[in-house]
């Protein structure tokens, strides 16, 4: 059924080939394959069973102006390696170090960027049987080794960083549900570490290590129930995100161990978590193939992202292209060349002023401004997402300041039926809620930017193309031939919206029925089950704040959805001149972002919605 609507449009022989470039209103990213990083003898790795390829960069400020350092792990391997991005094609035969370990996997790890020299780096790398490992892959030597004996924690470590700001402490999550704070200058202690409660509250405690003499863990957390996937600091370090396989993002106020808000996934686990760079928004994805975008300020979800269709592996920000335009927004109407300059030009020092820049929308007495955030996505469908979150999303009780063109087989419907919709739905939105109080008014950013790659905002038009349709239907079944008939026939919007909604709730049925609450069930402890019956029934989540149905918050459509690997992704990391991306097989790839590497603008960009090219 969806290879037959598919080949309608002329995309069935699209369906499984990857693609090596892509294109966004800023213009055309461009797979550098000789920029590709992997073990030394290039073949696939056989990933089964292992651990996912992680990747991470540091830069060490070397007189070169060549300092980027790259560590990525693949199996039981650990590379090091000079990053040469965009510049130079990657030399794989002169590893900086590579270590082969023997009865433990490297799972992940961190660099610390205050401490890192050309010299010197400290790299925490993170074990499959719970140890972590303090090197310096420069100097190749070990310094340290802690919970050698697996007497703090046997299980997983899952999620290594150092704490912002700091040279000596780092946080380290298990597969157990707990989270421990280490000082590298500290001993593990030769016994099981004795804890006193320091702080409990609902679903998480935190304990001291009771003992004569510090010792490491500084600290344990107990944080949900089953394993916690992945943690991630506030861009000031203040806060820290959990998210966990009991499906909650739980934010915590890290100096002062509280509980600031909490989040619960449509279904099934959470996997991944990132913040915004200025600290407003957070995003989370999982087993429910949903991005969800999480406010901090009014703690409540304020949107979900619907394009993969599996498991969502990676969410991160990209600093470079979240954009900010202080001035009334300008109508833009010159070449694609004229509009990447203005849009592209959004580097290190406009990501640095972007939280300052930002916080300009709480006062009442500023310019109005317009904000876009771009986020990306990669998942175990083989897919990368990237989405923008625009101010019709994030202040939806304000009225947009006209109504949003869309490149769709729609656009003969009447203006002001799309403009009702789009104010019915947001008003539901905040019902009970006094989001967002304070934020002057705002012009809407479709005034500012071209959205010929950007699909529809709000819950209410997300059905309104075809390409959508598709999209959105993935795994929907019984609903996309109603939809098909509604969009032959170009019926009016209201009735979009109400096959829209019918065709969720089916597509909800149908995911619940088929994946991620079974696998939780089948693979985790007894005391697990019992919870998920008990305390976190979602039937008693689903239709709270913790966890709006899918009608209830706008809908988003990625601006593109492309297939880039042939195994799963495991990697996702935003770049000033490039996008990194990892699978499964250990290829660790770079795309230049446009304009880099001296590429040529697309042509055809703004008649092309949704960002394919040949």
């Amino acid at each position: 059924m969806l290879i037959s609507k598919m080949a309608a449009e002329g995309g069935g022989k699209e369906m499984n080939e990857i693609k090596t470039q892509f294109t966004t209103r800023e213009g055309v990213y461009k797979l550098l394959t000789h920029s590709e990083y992997s073990r030394p003898n290039r073949v696939p790795f056989n990933s089964q069973g292992s651990n996912p390829v992680k990747v991470s960069f540091v830069n060490v400020n070397d007189q070169s102006g060549n300092g980027d350092r790259i560590c990525f792990n693949v199996g039981r391997e650990l590379y090091f390696y000079i990053y040469k991005g965009v510049r130079k094609a990657a030399d794989l035969s002169k590893p900086i170090d590579k270590r082969i370990y023997k009865g433990t996997q490297p799972t992940c790890h961190d660099f610390n960027h205050l401490s890192a020299t050309a010299e010197s780096v400290s790299l925490l790398v993170g074990f499959s049987a719970g140890q972590v490992q303090l090197i310096d892959p420069i100097k190749k030597e070990t310094s340290k080794l802690f919970n050698e004996e697996r007497l703090i924690d046997k299980s997983r470590v899952t999620c290594v960083k150092w704490v912002p700001g700091s040279e000596s402490l780092f946080l380290v999550s298990h597969a157990s549900g707990n989270m421990y704070l280490y000082n590298v200058e500290h001993t593990c202690g030769t016994t099981a570490p004795h804890y006193q409660l320091l702080k409990q509250g609902e679903n998480y405690s935190v304990h001291t290590c009771k003992s004569k003499s510090t010792r490491n863990p500084l600290l344990k957390w107990t944080v949900g129930e089953g394993a916690l996937n992945e943690f991630a600091f506030s861009p000031d370090g203040k806060f820290l995100a959990c998210v966990s396989q009991d499906g909650f993002l739980r934010v915590f106020n890290f100096d002062a161990v509280e509980l600031h808000g909490t989040m619960k996934s449509y279904f099934g686990g959470l996997l991944c978590v990132c913040w915004s760079p200025d600290g407003k928004y957070i995003v989370a994805g999982g087993e429910d193939d949903l991005v969800t975008v999480w406010s901090f300020l009014d703690c409540r979800v304020i949107a979900r992202g619907h394009g993969h269709k599996s498991w969502v592996s990676v969410v991160a920000f990209d600093h470079y292209t979240t954009s900010v335009e202080e001035s009334d927004p300008m109508e833009f109407s010159g070449s694609d060349e004229d509009f990447q300059d203005q849009m592209i030009h959004f580097g290190r020092d406009r990501a640095n002023s972007t939280q300052s820049r930002l916080s300009k929308r709480n006062s009442t007495d500023s310019r109005p401004v317009s904000v876009t955030y771009r986020f990306g996505s990669v998942g175990q469908d083989t897919q990368l997402c990237l989405w923008d979150l625009t101010e019709d999303i994030l202040f939806p009780h304000l009225p947009l300041s006209r109504t949003r063109t869309h490149t769709n087989v729609m656009n003969a419907t009447s203006p002001p039926a799309g403009a009702t919709i789009i104010t019915h739905t947001s008003s539901n939105t905040t019902n009970g809620n006094n989001s967002g109080a304070t934020t002057p008014g705002i012009n809407s950013l479709s005034t500012a930017l071209p959205r010929s790659n950007s699909l529809p905002h709000s819950a209410s038009t997300t059905t309104t193309t075809a390409n959508n349709t598709n999209k959105a239907g993935s795994g929907g079944g019984g609903g996309s031939g109603i939809m098909d008939s509604a969009i032959a026939t170009g019926v009016s919007k209201f009735a979009t919206l109400s096959l829209h909604d019918r065709k969720e709730r089916h597509h909800e049925k149908d995911h619940k029925r088929n994946h991620s609450m079974g696998h939780i069930s089948s693979k985790s402890s007894d005391k697990l089950n019992l919870l998920t019956k008990t305390k976190t029934d979602p039937a008693k989540t689903l239709g709270t704040l913790l966890c709006p149905r899918m009608e209830d918050v706008p809908l988003l459509e990625p601006l593109i959805c492309k297939k880039i690997a042939h195994e799963r992704l495991t990697v996702l990391i935003f770049l000033e001149d490039c996008l990194v991306t990892a699978c499964q097989e250990g290829f660790i790839c770079t795309w230049a972002r446009p304009g880099k590497v001296g590429l040529l603008s697309s042509q055809n960009q703004a008649s092309s919605p949704s960002g394919t090219v040949v």
